[in-house]
């Protein structure tokens, strides 16, 4: 029995076939600002797996609210996929019927809302995930046909450079770049020379130039004077009863003022119990501003960065030894 012809090539056509769509809209890869809108309706079908990039500090803000604008007529029924749900956007697309099915991990301030509309049947559940299950399984099950980011810049070409808060914006233009999905990129800025390529032009299928910054929050910065003496207490805890007790040596500090009063008593009350050398050495957190005492006084070996924190970028491309940076001073954070 002849064995029938397969078209090993089906995704790649099709892809070409909604590009095709958008040709009279595009100038290399760009796109007028005022024309997002069209291009969205013409590249998004019913029924895709959209990735709409948005994590606890930067969301790619322009486009999920341009998203909210498309016809429903056009654009409905879609699988979103996103670590946070953080804005008001995120949930009416749901509303709308833009979108009807969910995978994410966070969803913080919208937490409310998300179960209401889980319980009213507005919005279906796939999955709750940690951060790195729901990027792992964009490679595996969750593939997407069309991703929606941020980065800082984009030359003629469509190189990106993502700045200090690249977070998952490299794997999730990567998961469909590769994959034969669509991705599509707000920039803040439109220059000649990047000062660093993150993401290569060939990886991005349309750049749109923003009608305002992307959305960035600082979000592990916390006042040290709102520490209160039952954190300093349980901090003291921490660092003799856990820390000193099991080596610990490379951690993952969380947000609060809990973990803030760690870190800025290792060089007072950690330094009274001879630990220094001996714990919290090689960390994995946001460069937020309560850790400069432990890194001034040598406490700290290495730092790598989730994302950046606002207000810290020339202190962070003054301590190469300490950061991981390029040679241009600023982080290319990945998860």
């Amino acid at each position: 029995m002849e064995k029938p012809n397969r078209n090993w090539a089906s995704k790649r056509e099709k892809k070409a076939q909604r590009l095709e769509k958008i040709s009279n809209l595009l100038n290399g890869k760009y796109v007028e600002t005022e024309k997002i809108v069209e291009v969205m309706e013409k590249l998004i079908a019913p029924g895709d797996k959209v990735v709409l990039e948005g994590d606890n500090q930067k969301q790619a803000s322009f486009l999920s609210e341009s998203l909210e604008k498309v016809d429903a007529e056009k654009v409905n029924d879609l699988h979103l996929i996103m670590s946070s749900i953080s804005r008001p956007e995120h949930l009416n697309i749901f509303e709308k019927g833009i979108a009807s099915k969910i995978d994410f991990s966070y969803a913080g301030a919208q937490s409310l809302r998300v179960a209401q509309m889980i319980e009213d049947g507005t919005m279906k559940l796939g999955d709750i995930h940690t951060y790195l299950e729901l990027y792992g399984r964009l490679f595996i099950d969750l593939i997407p046909n069309v991703v929606l980011v941020a980065a800082d810049k984009a030359d003629k070409d469509g190189n990106l450079y993502t700045g200090f808060n690249t977070e998952e914006t490299p794997t999730i233009v990567e998961a469909a770049a590769f994959k034969d999905g669509i991705v599509i990129v707000q920039v803040n800025e439109v220059v000649d020379k990047l000062p660093r390529v993150d993401i290569p032009g060939d990886w991005v299928d349309v750049v749109v130039k923003a009608d305002q910054p992307y959305q960035l929050e600082a979000l592990f910065t916390r006042d040290p004077q709102n520490i209160t003496e039952l954190q300093i207490l349980m901090a003291m805890m921490a660092i003799k009863g856990i820390y000193a007790e099991h080596g610990v040596q490379s951690l993952n500090h969380g947000i609060g003022l809990n973990t803030a009063a760690i870190e800025l008593l290792l060089p007072t009350y950690g330094e009274s119990l001879g630990l220094k050398g001996k714990i919290a050495k090689n960390w994995v957190l946001n460069p937020h501003p309560t850790m400069i005492p432990a890194i001034e006084s040598g406490w700290v070996e290495s730092i790598h960065s989730f994302g950046g924190e606002v207000g810290m970028e020339k202190y962070i491309a003054a301590r190469p030894d300490v950061f991981f940076v390029g040679k241009d001073g600023t982080m290319r954070s990945n998860r």
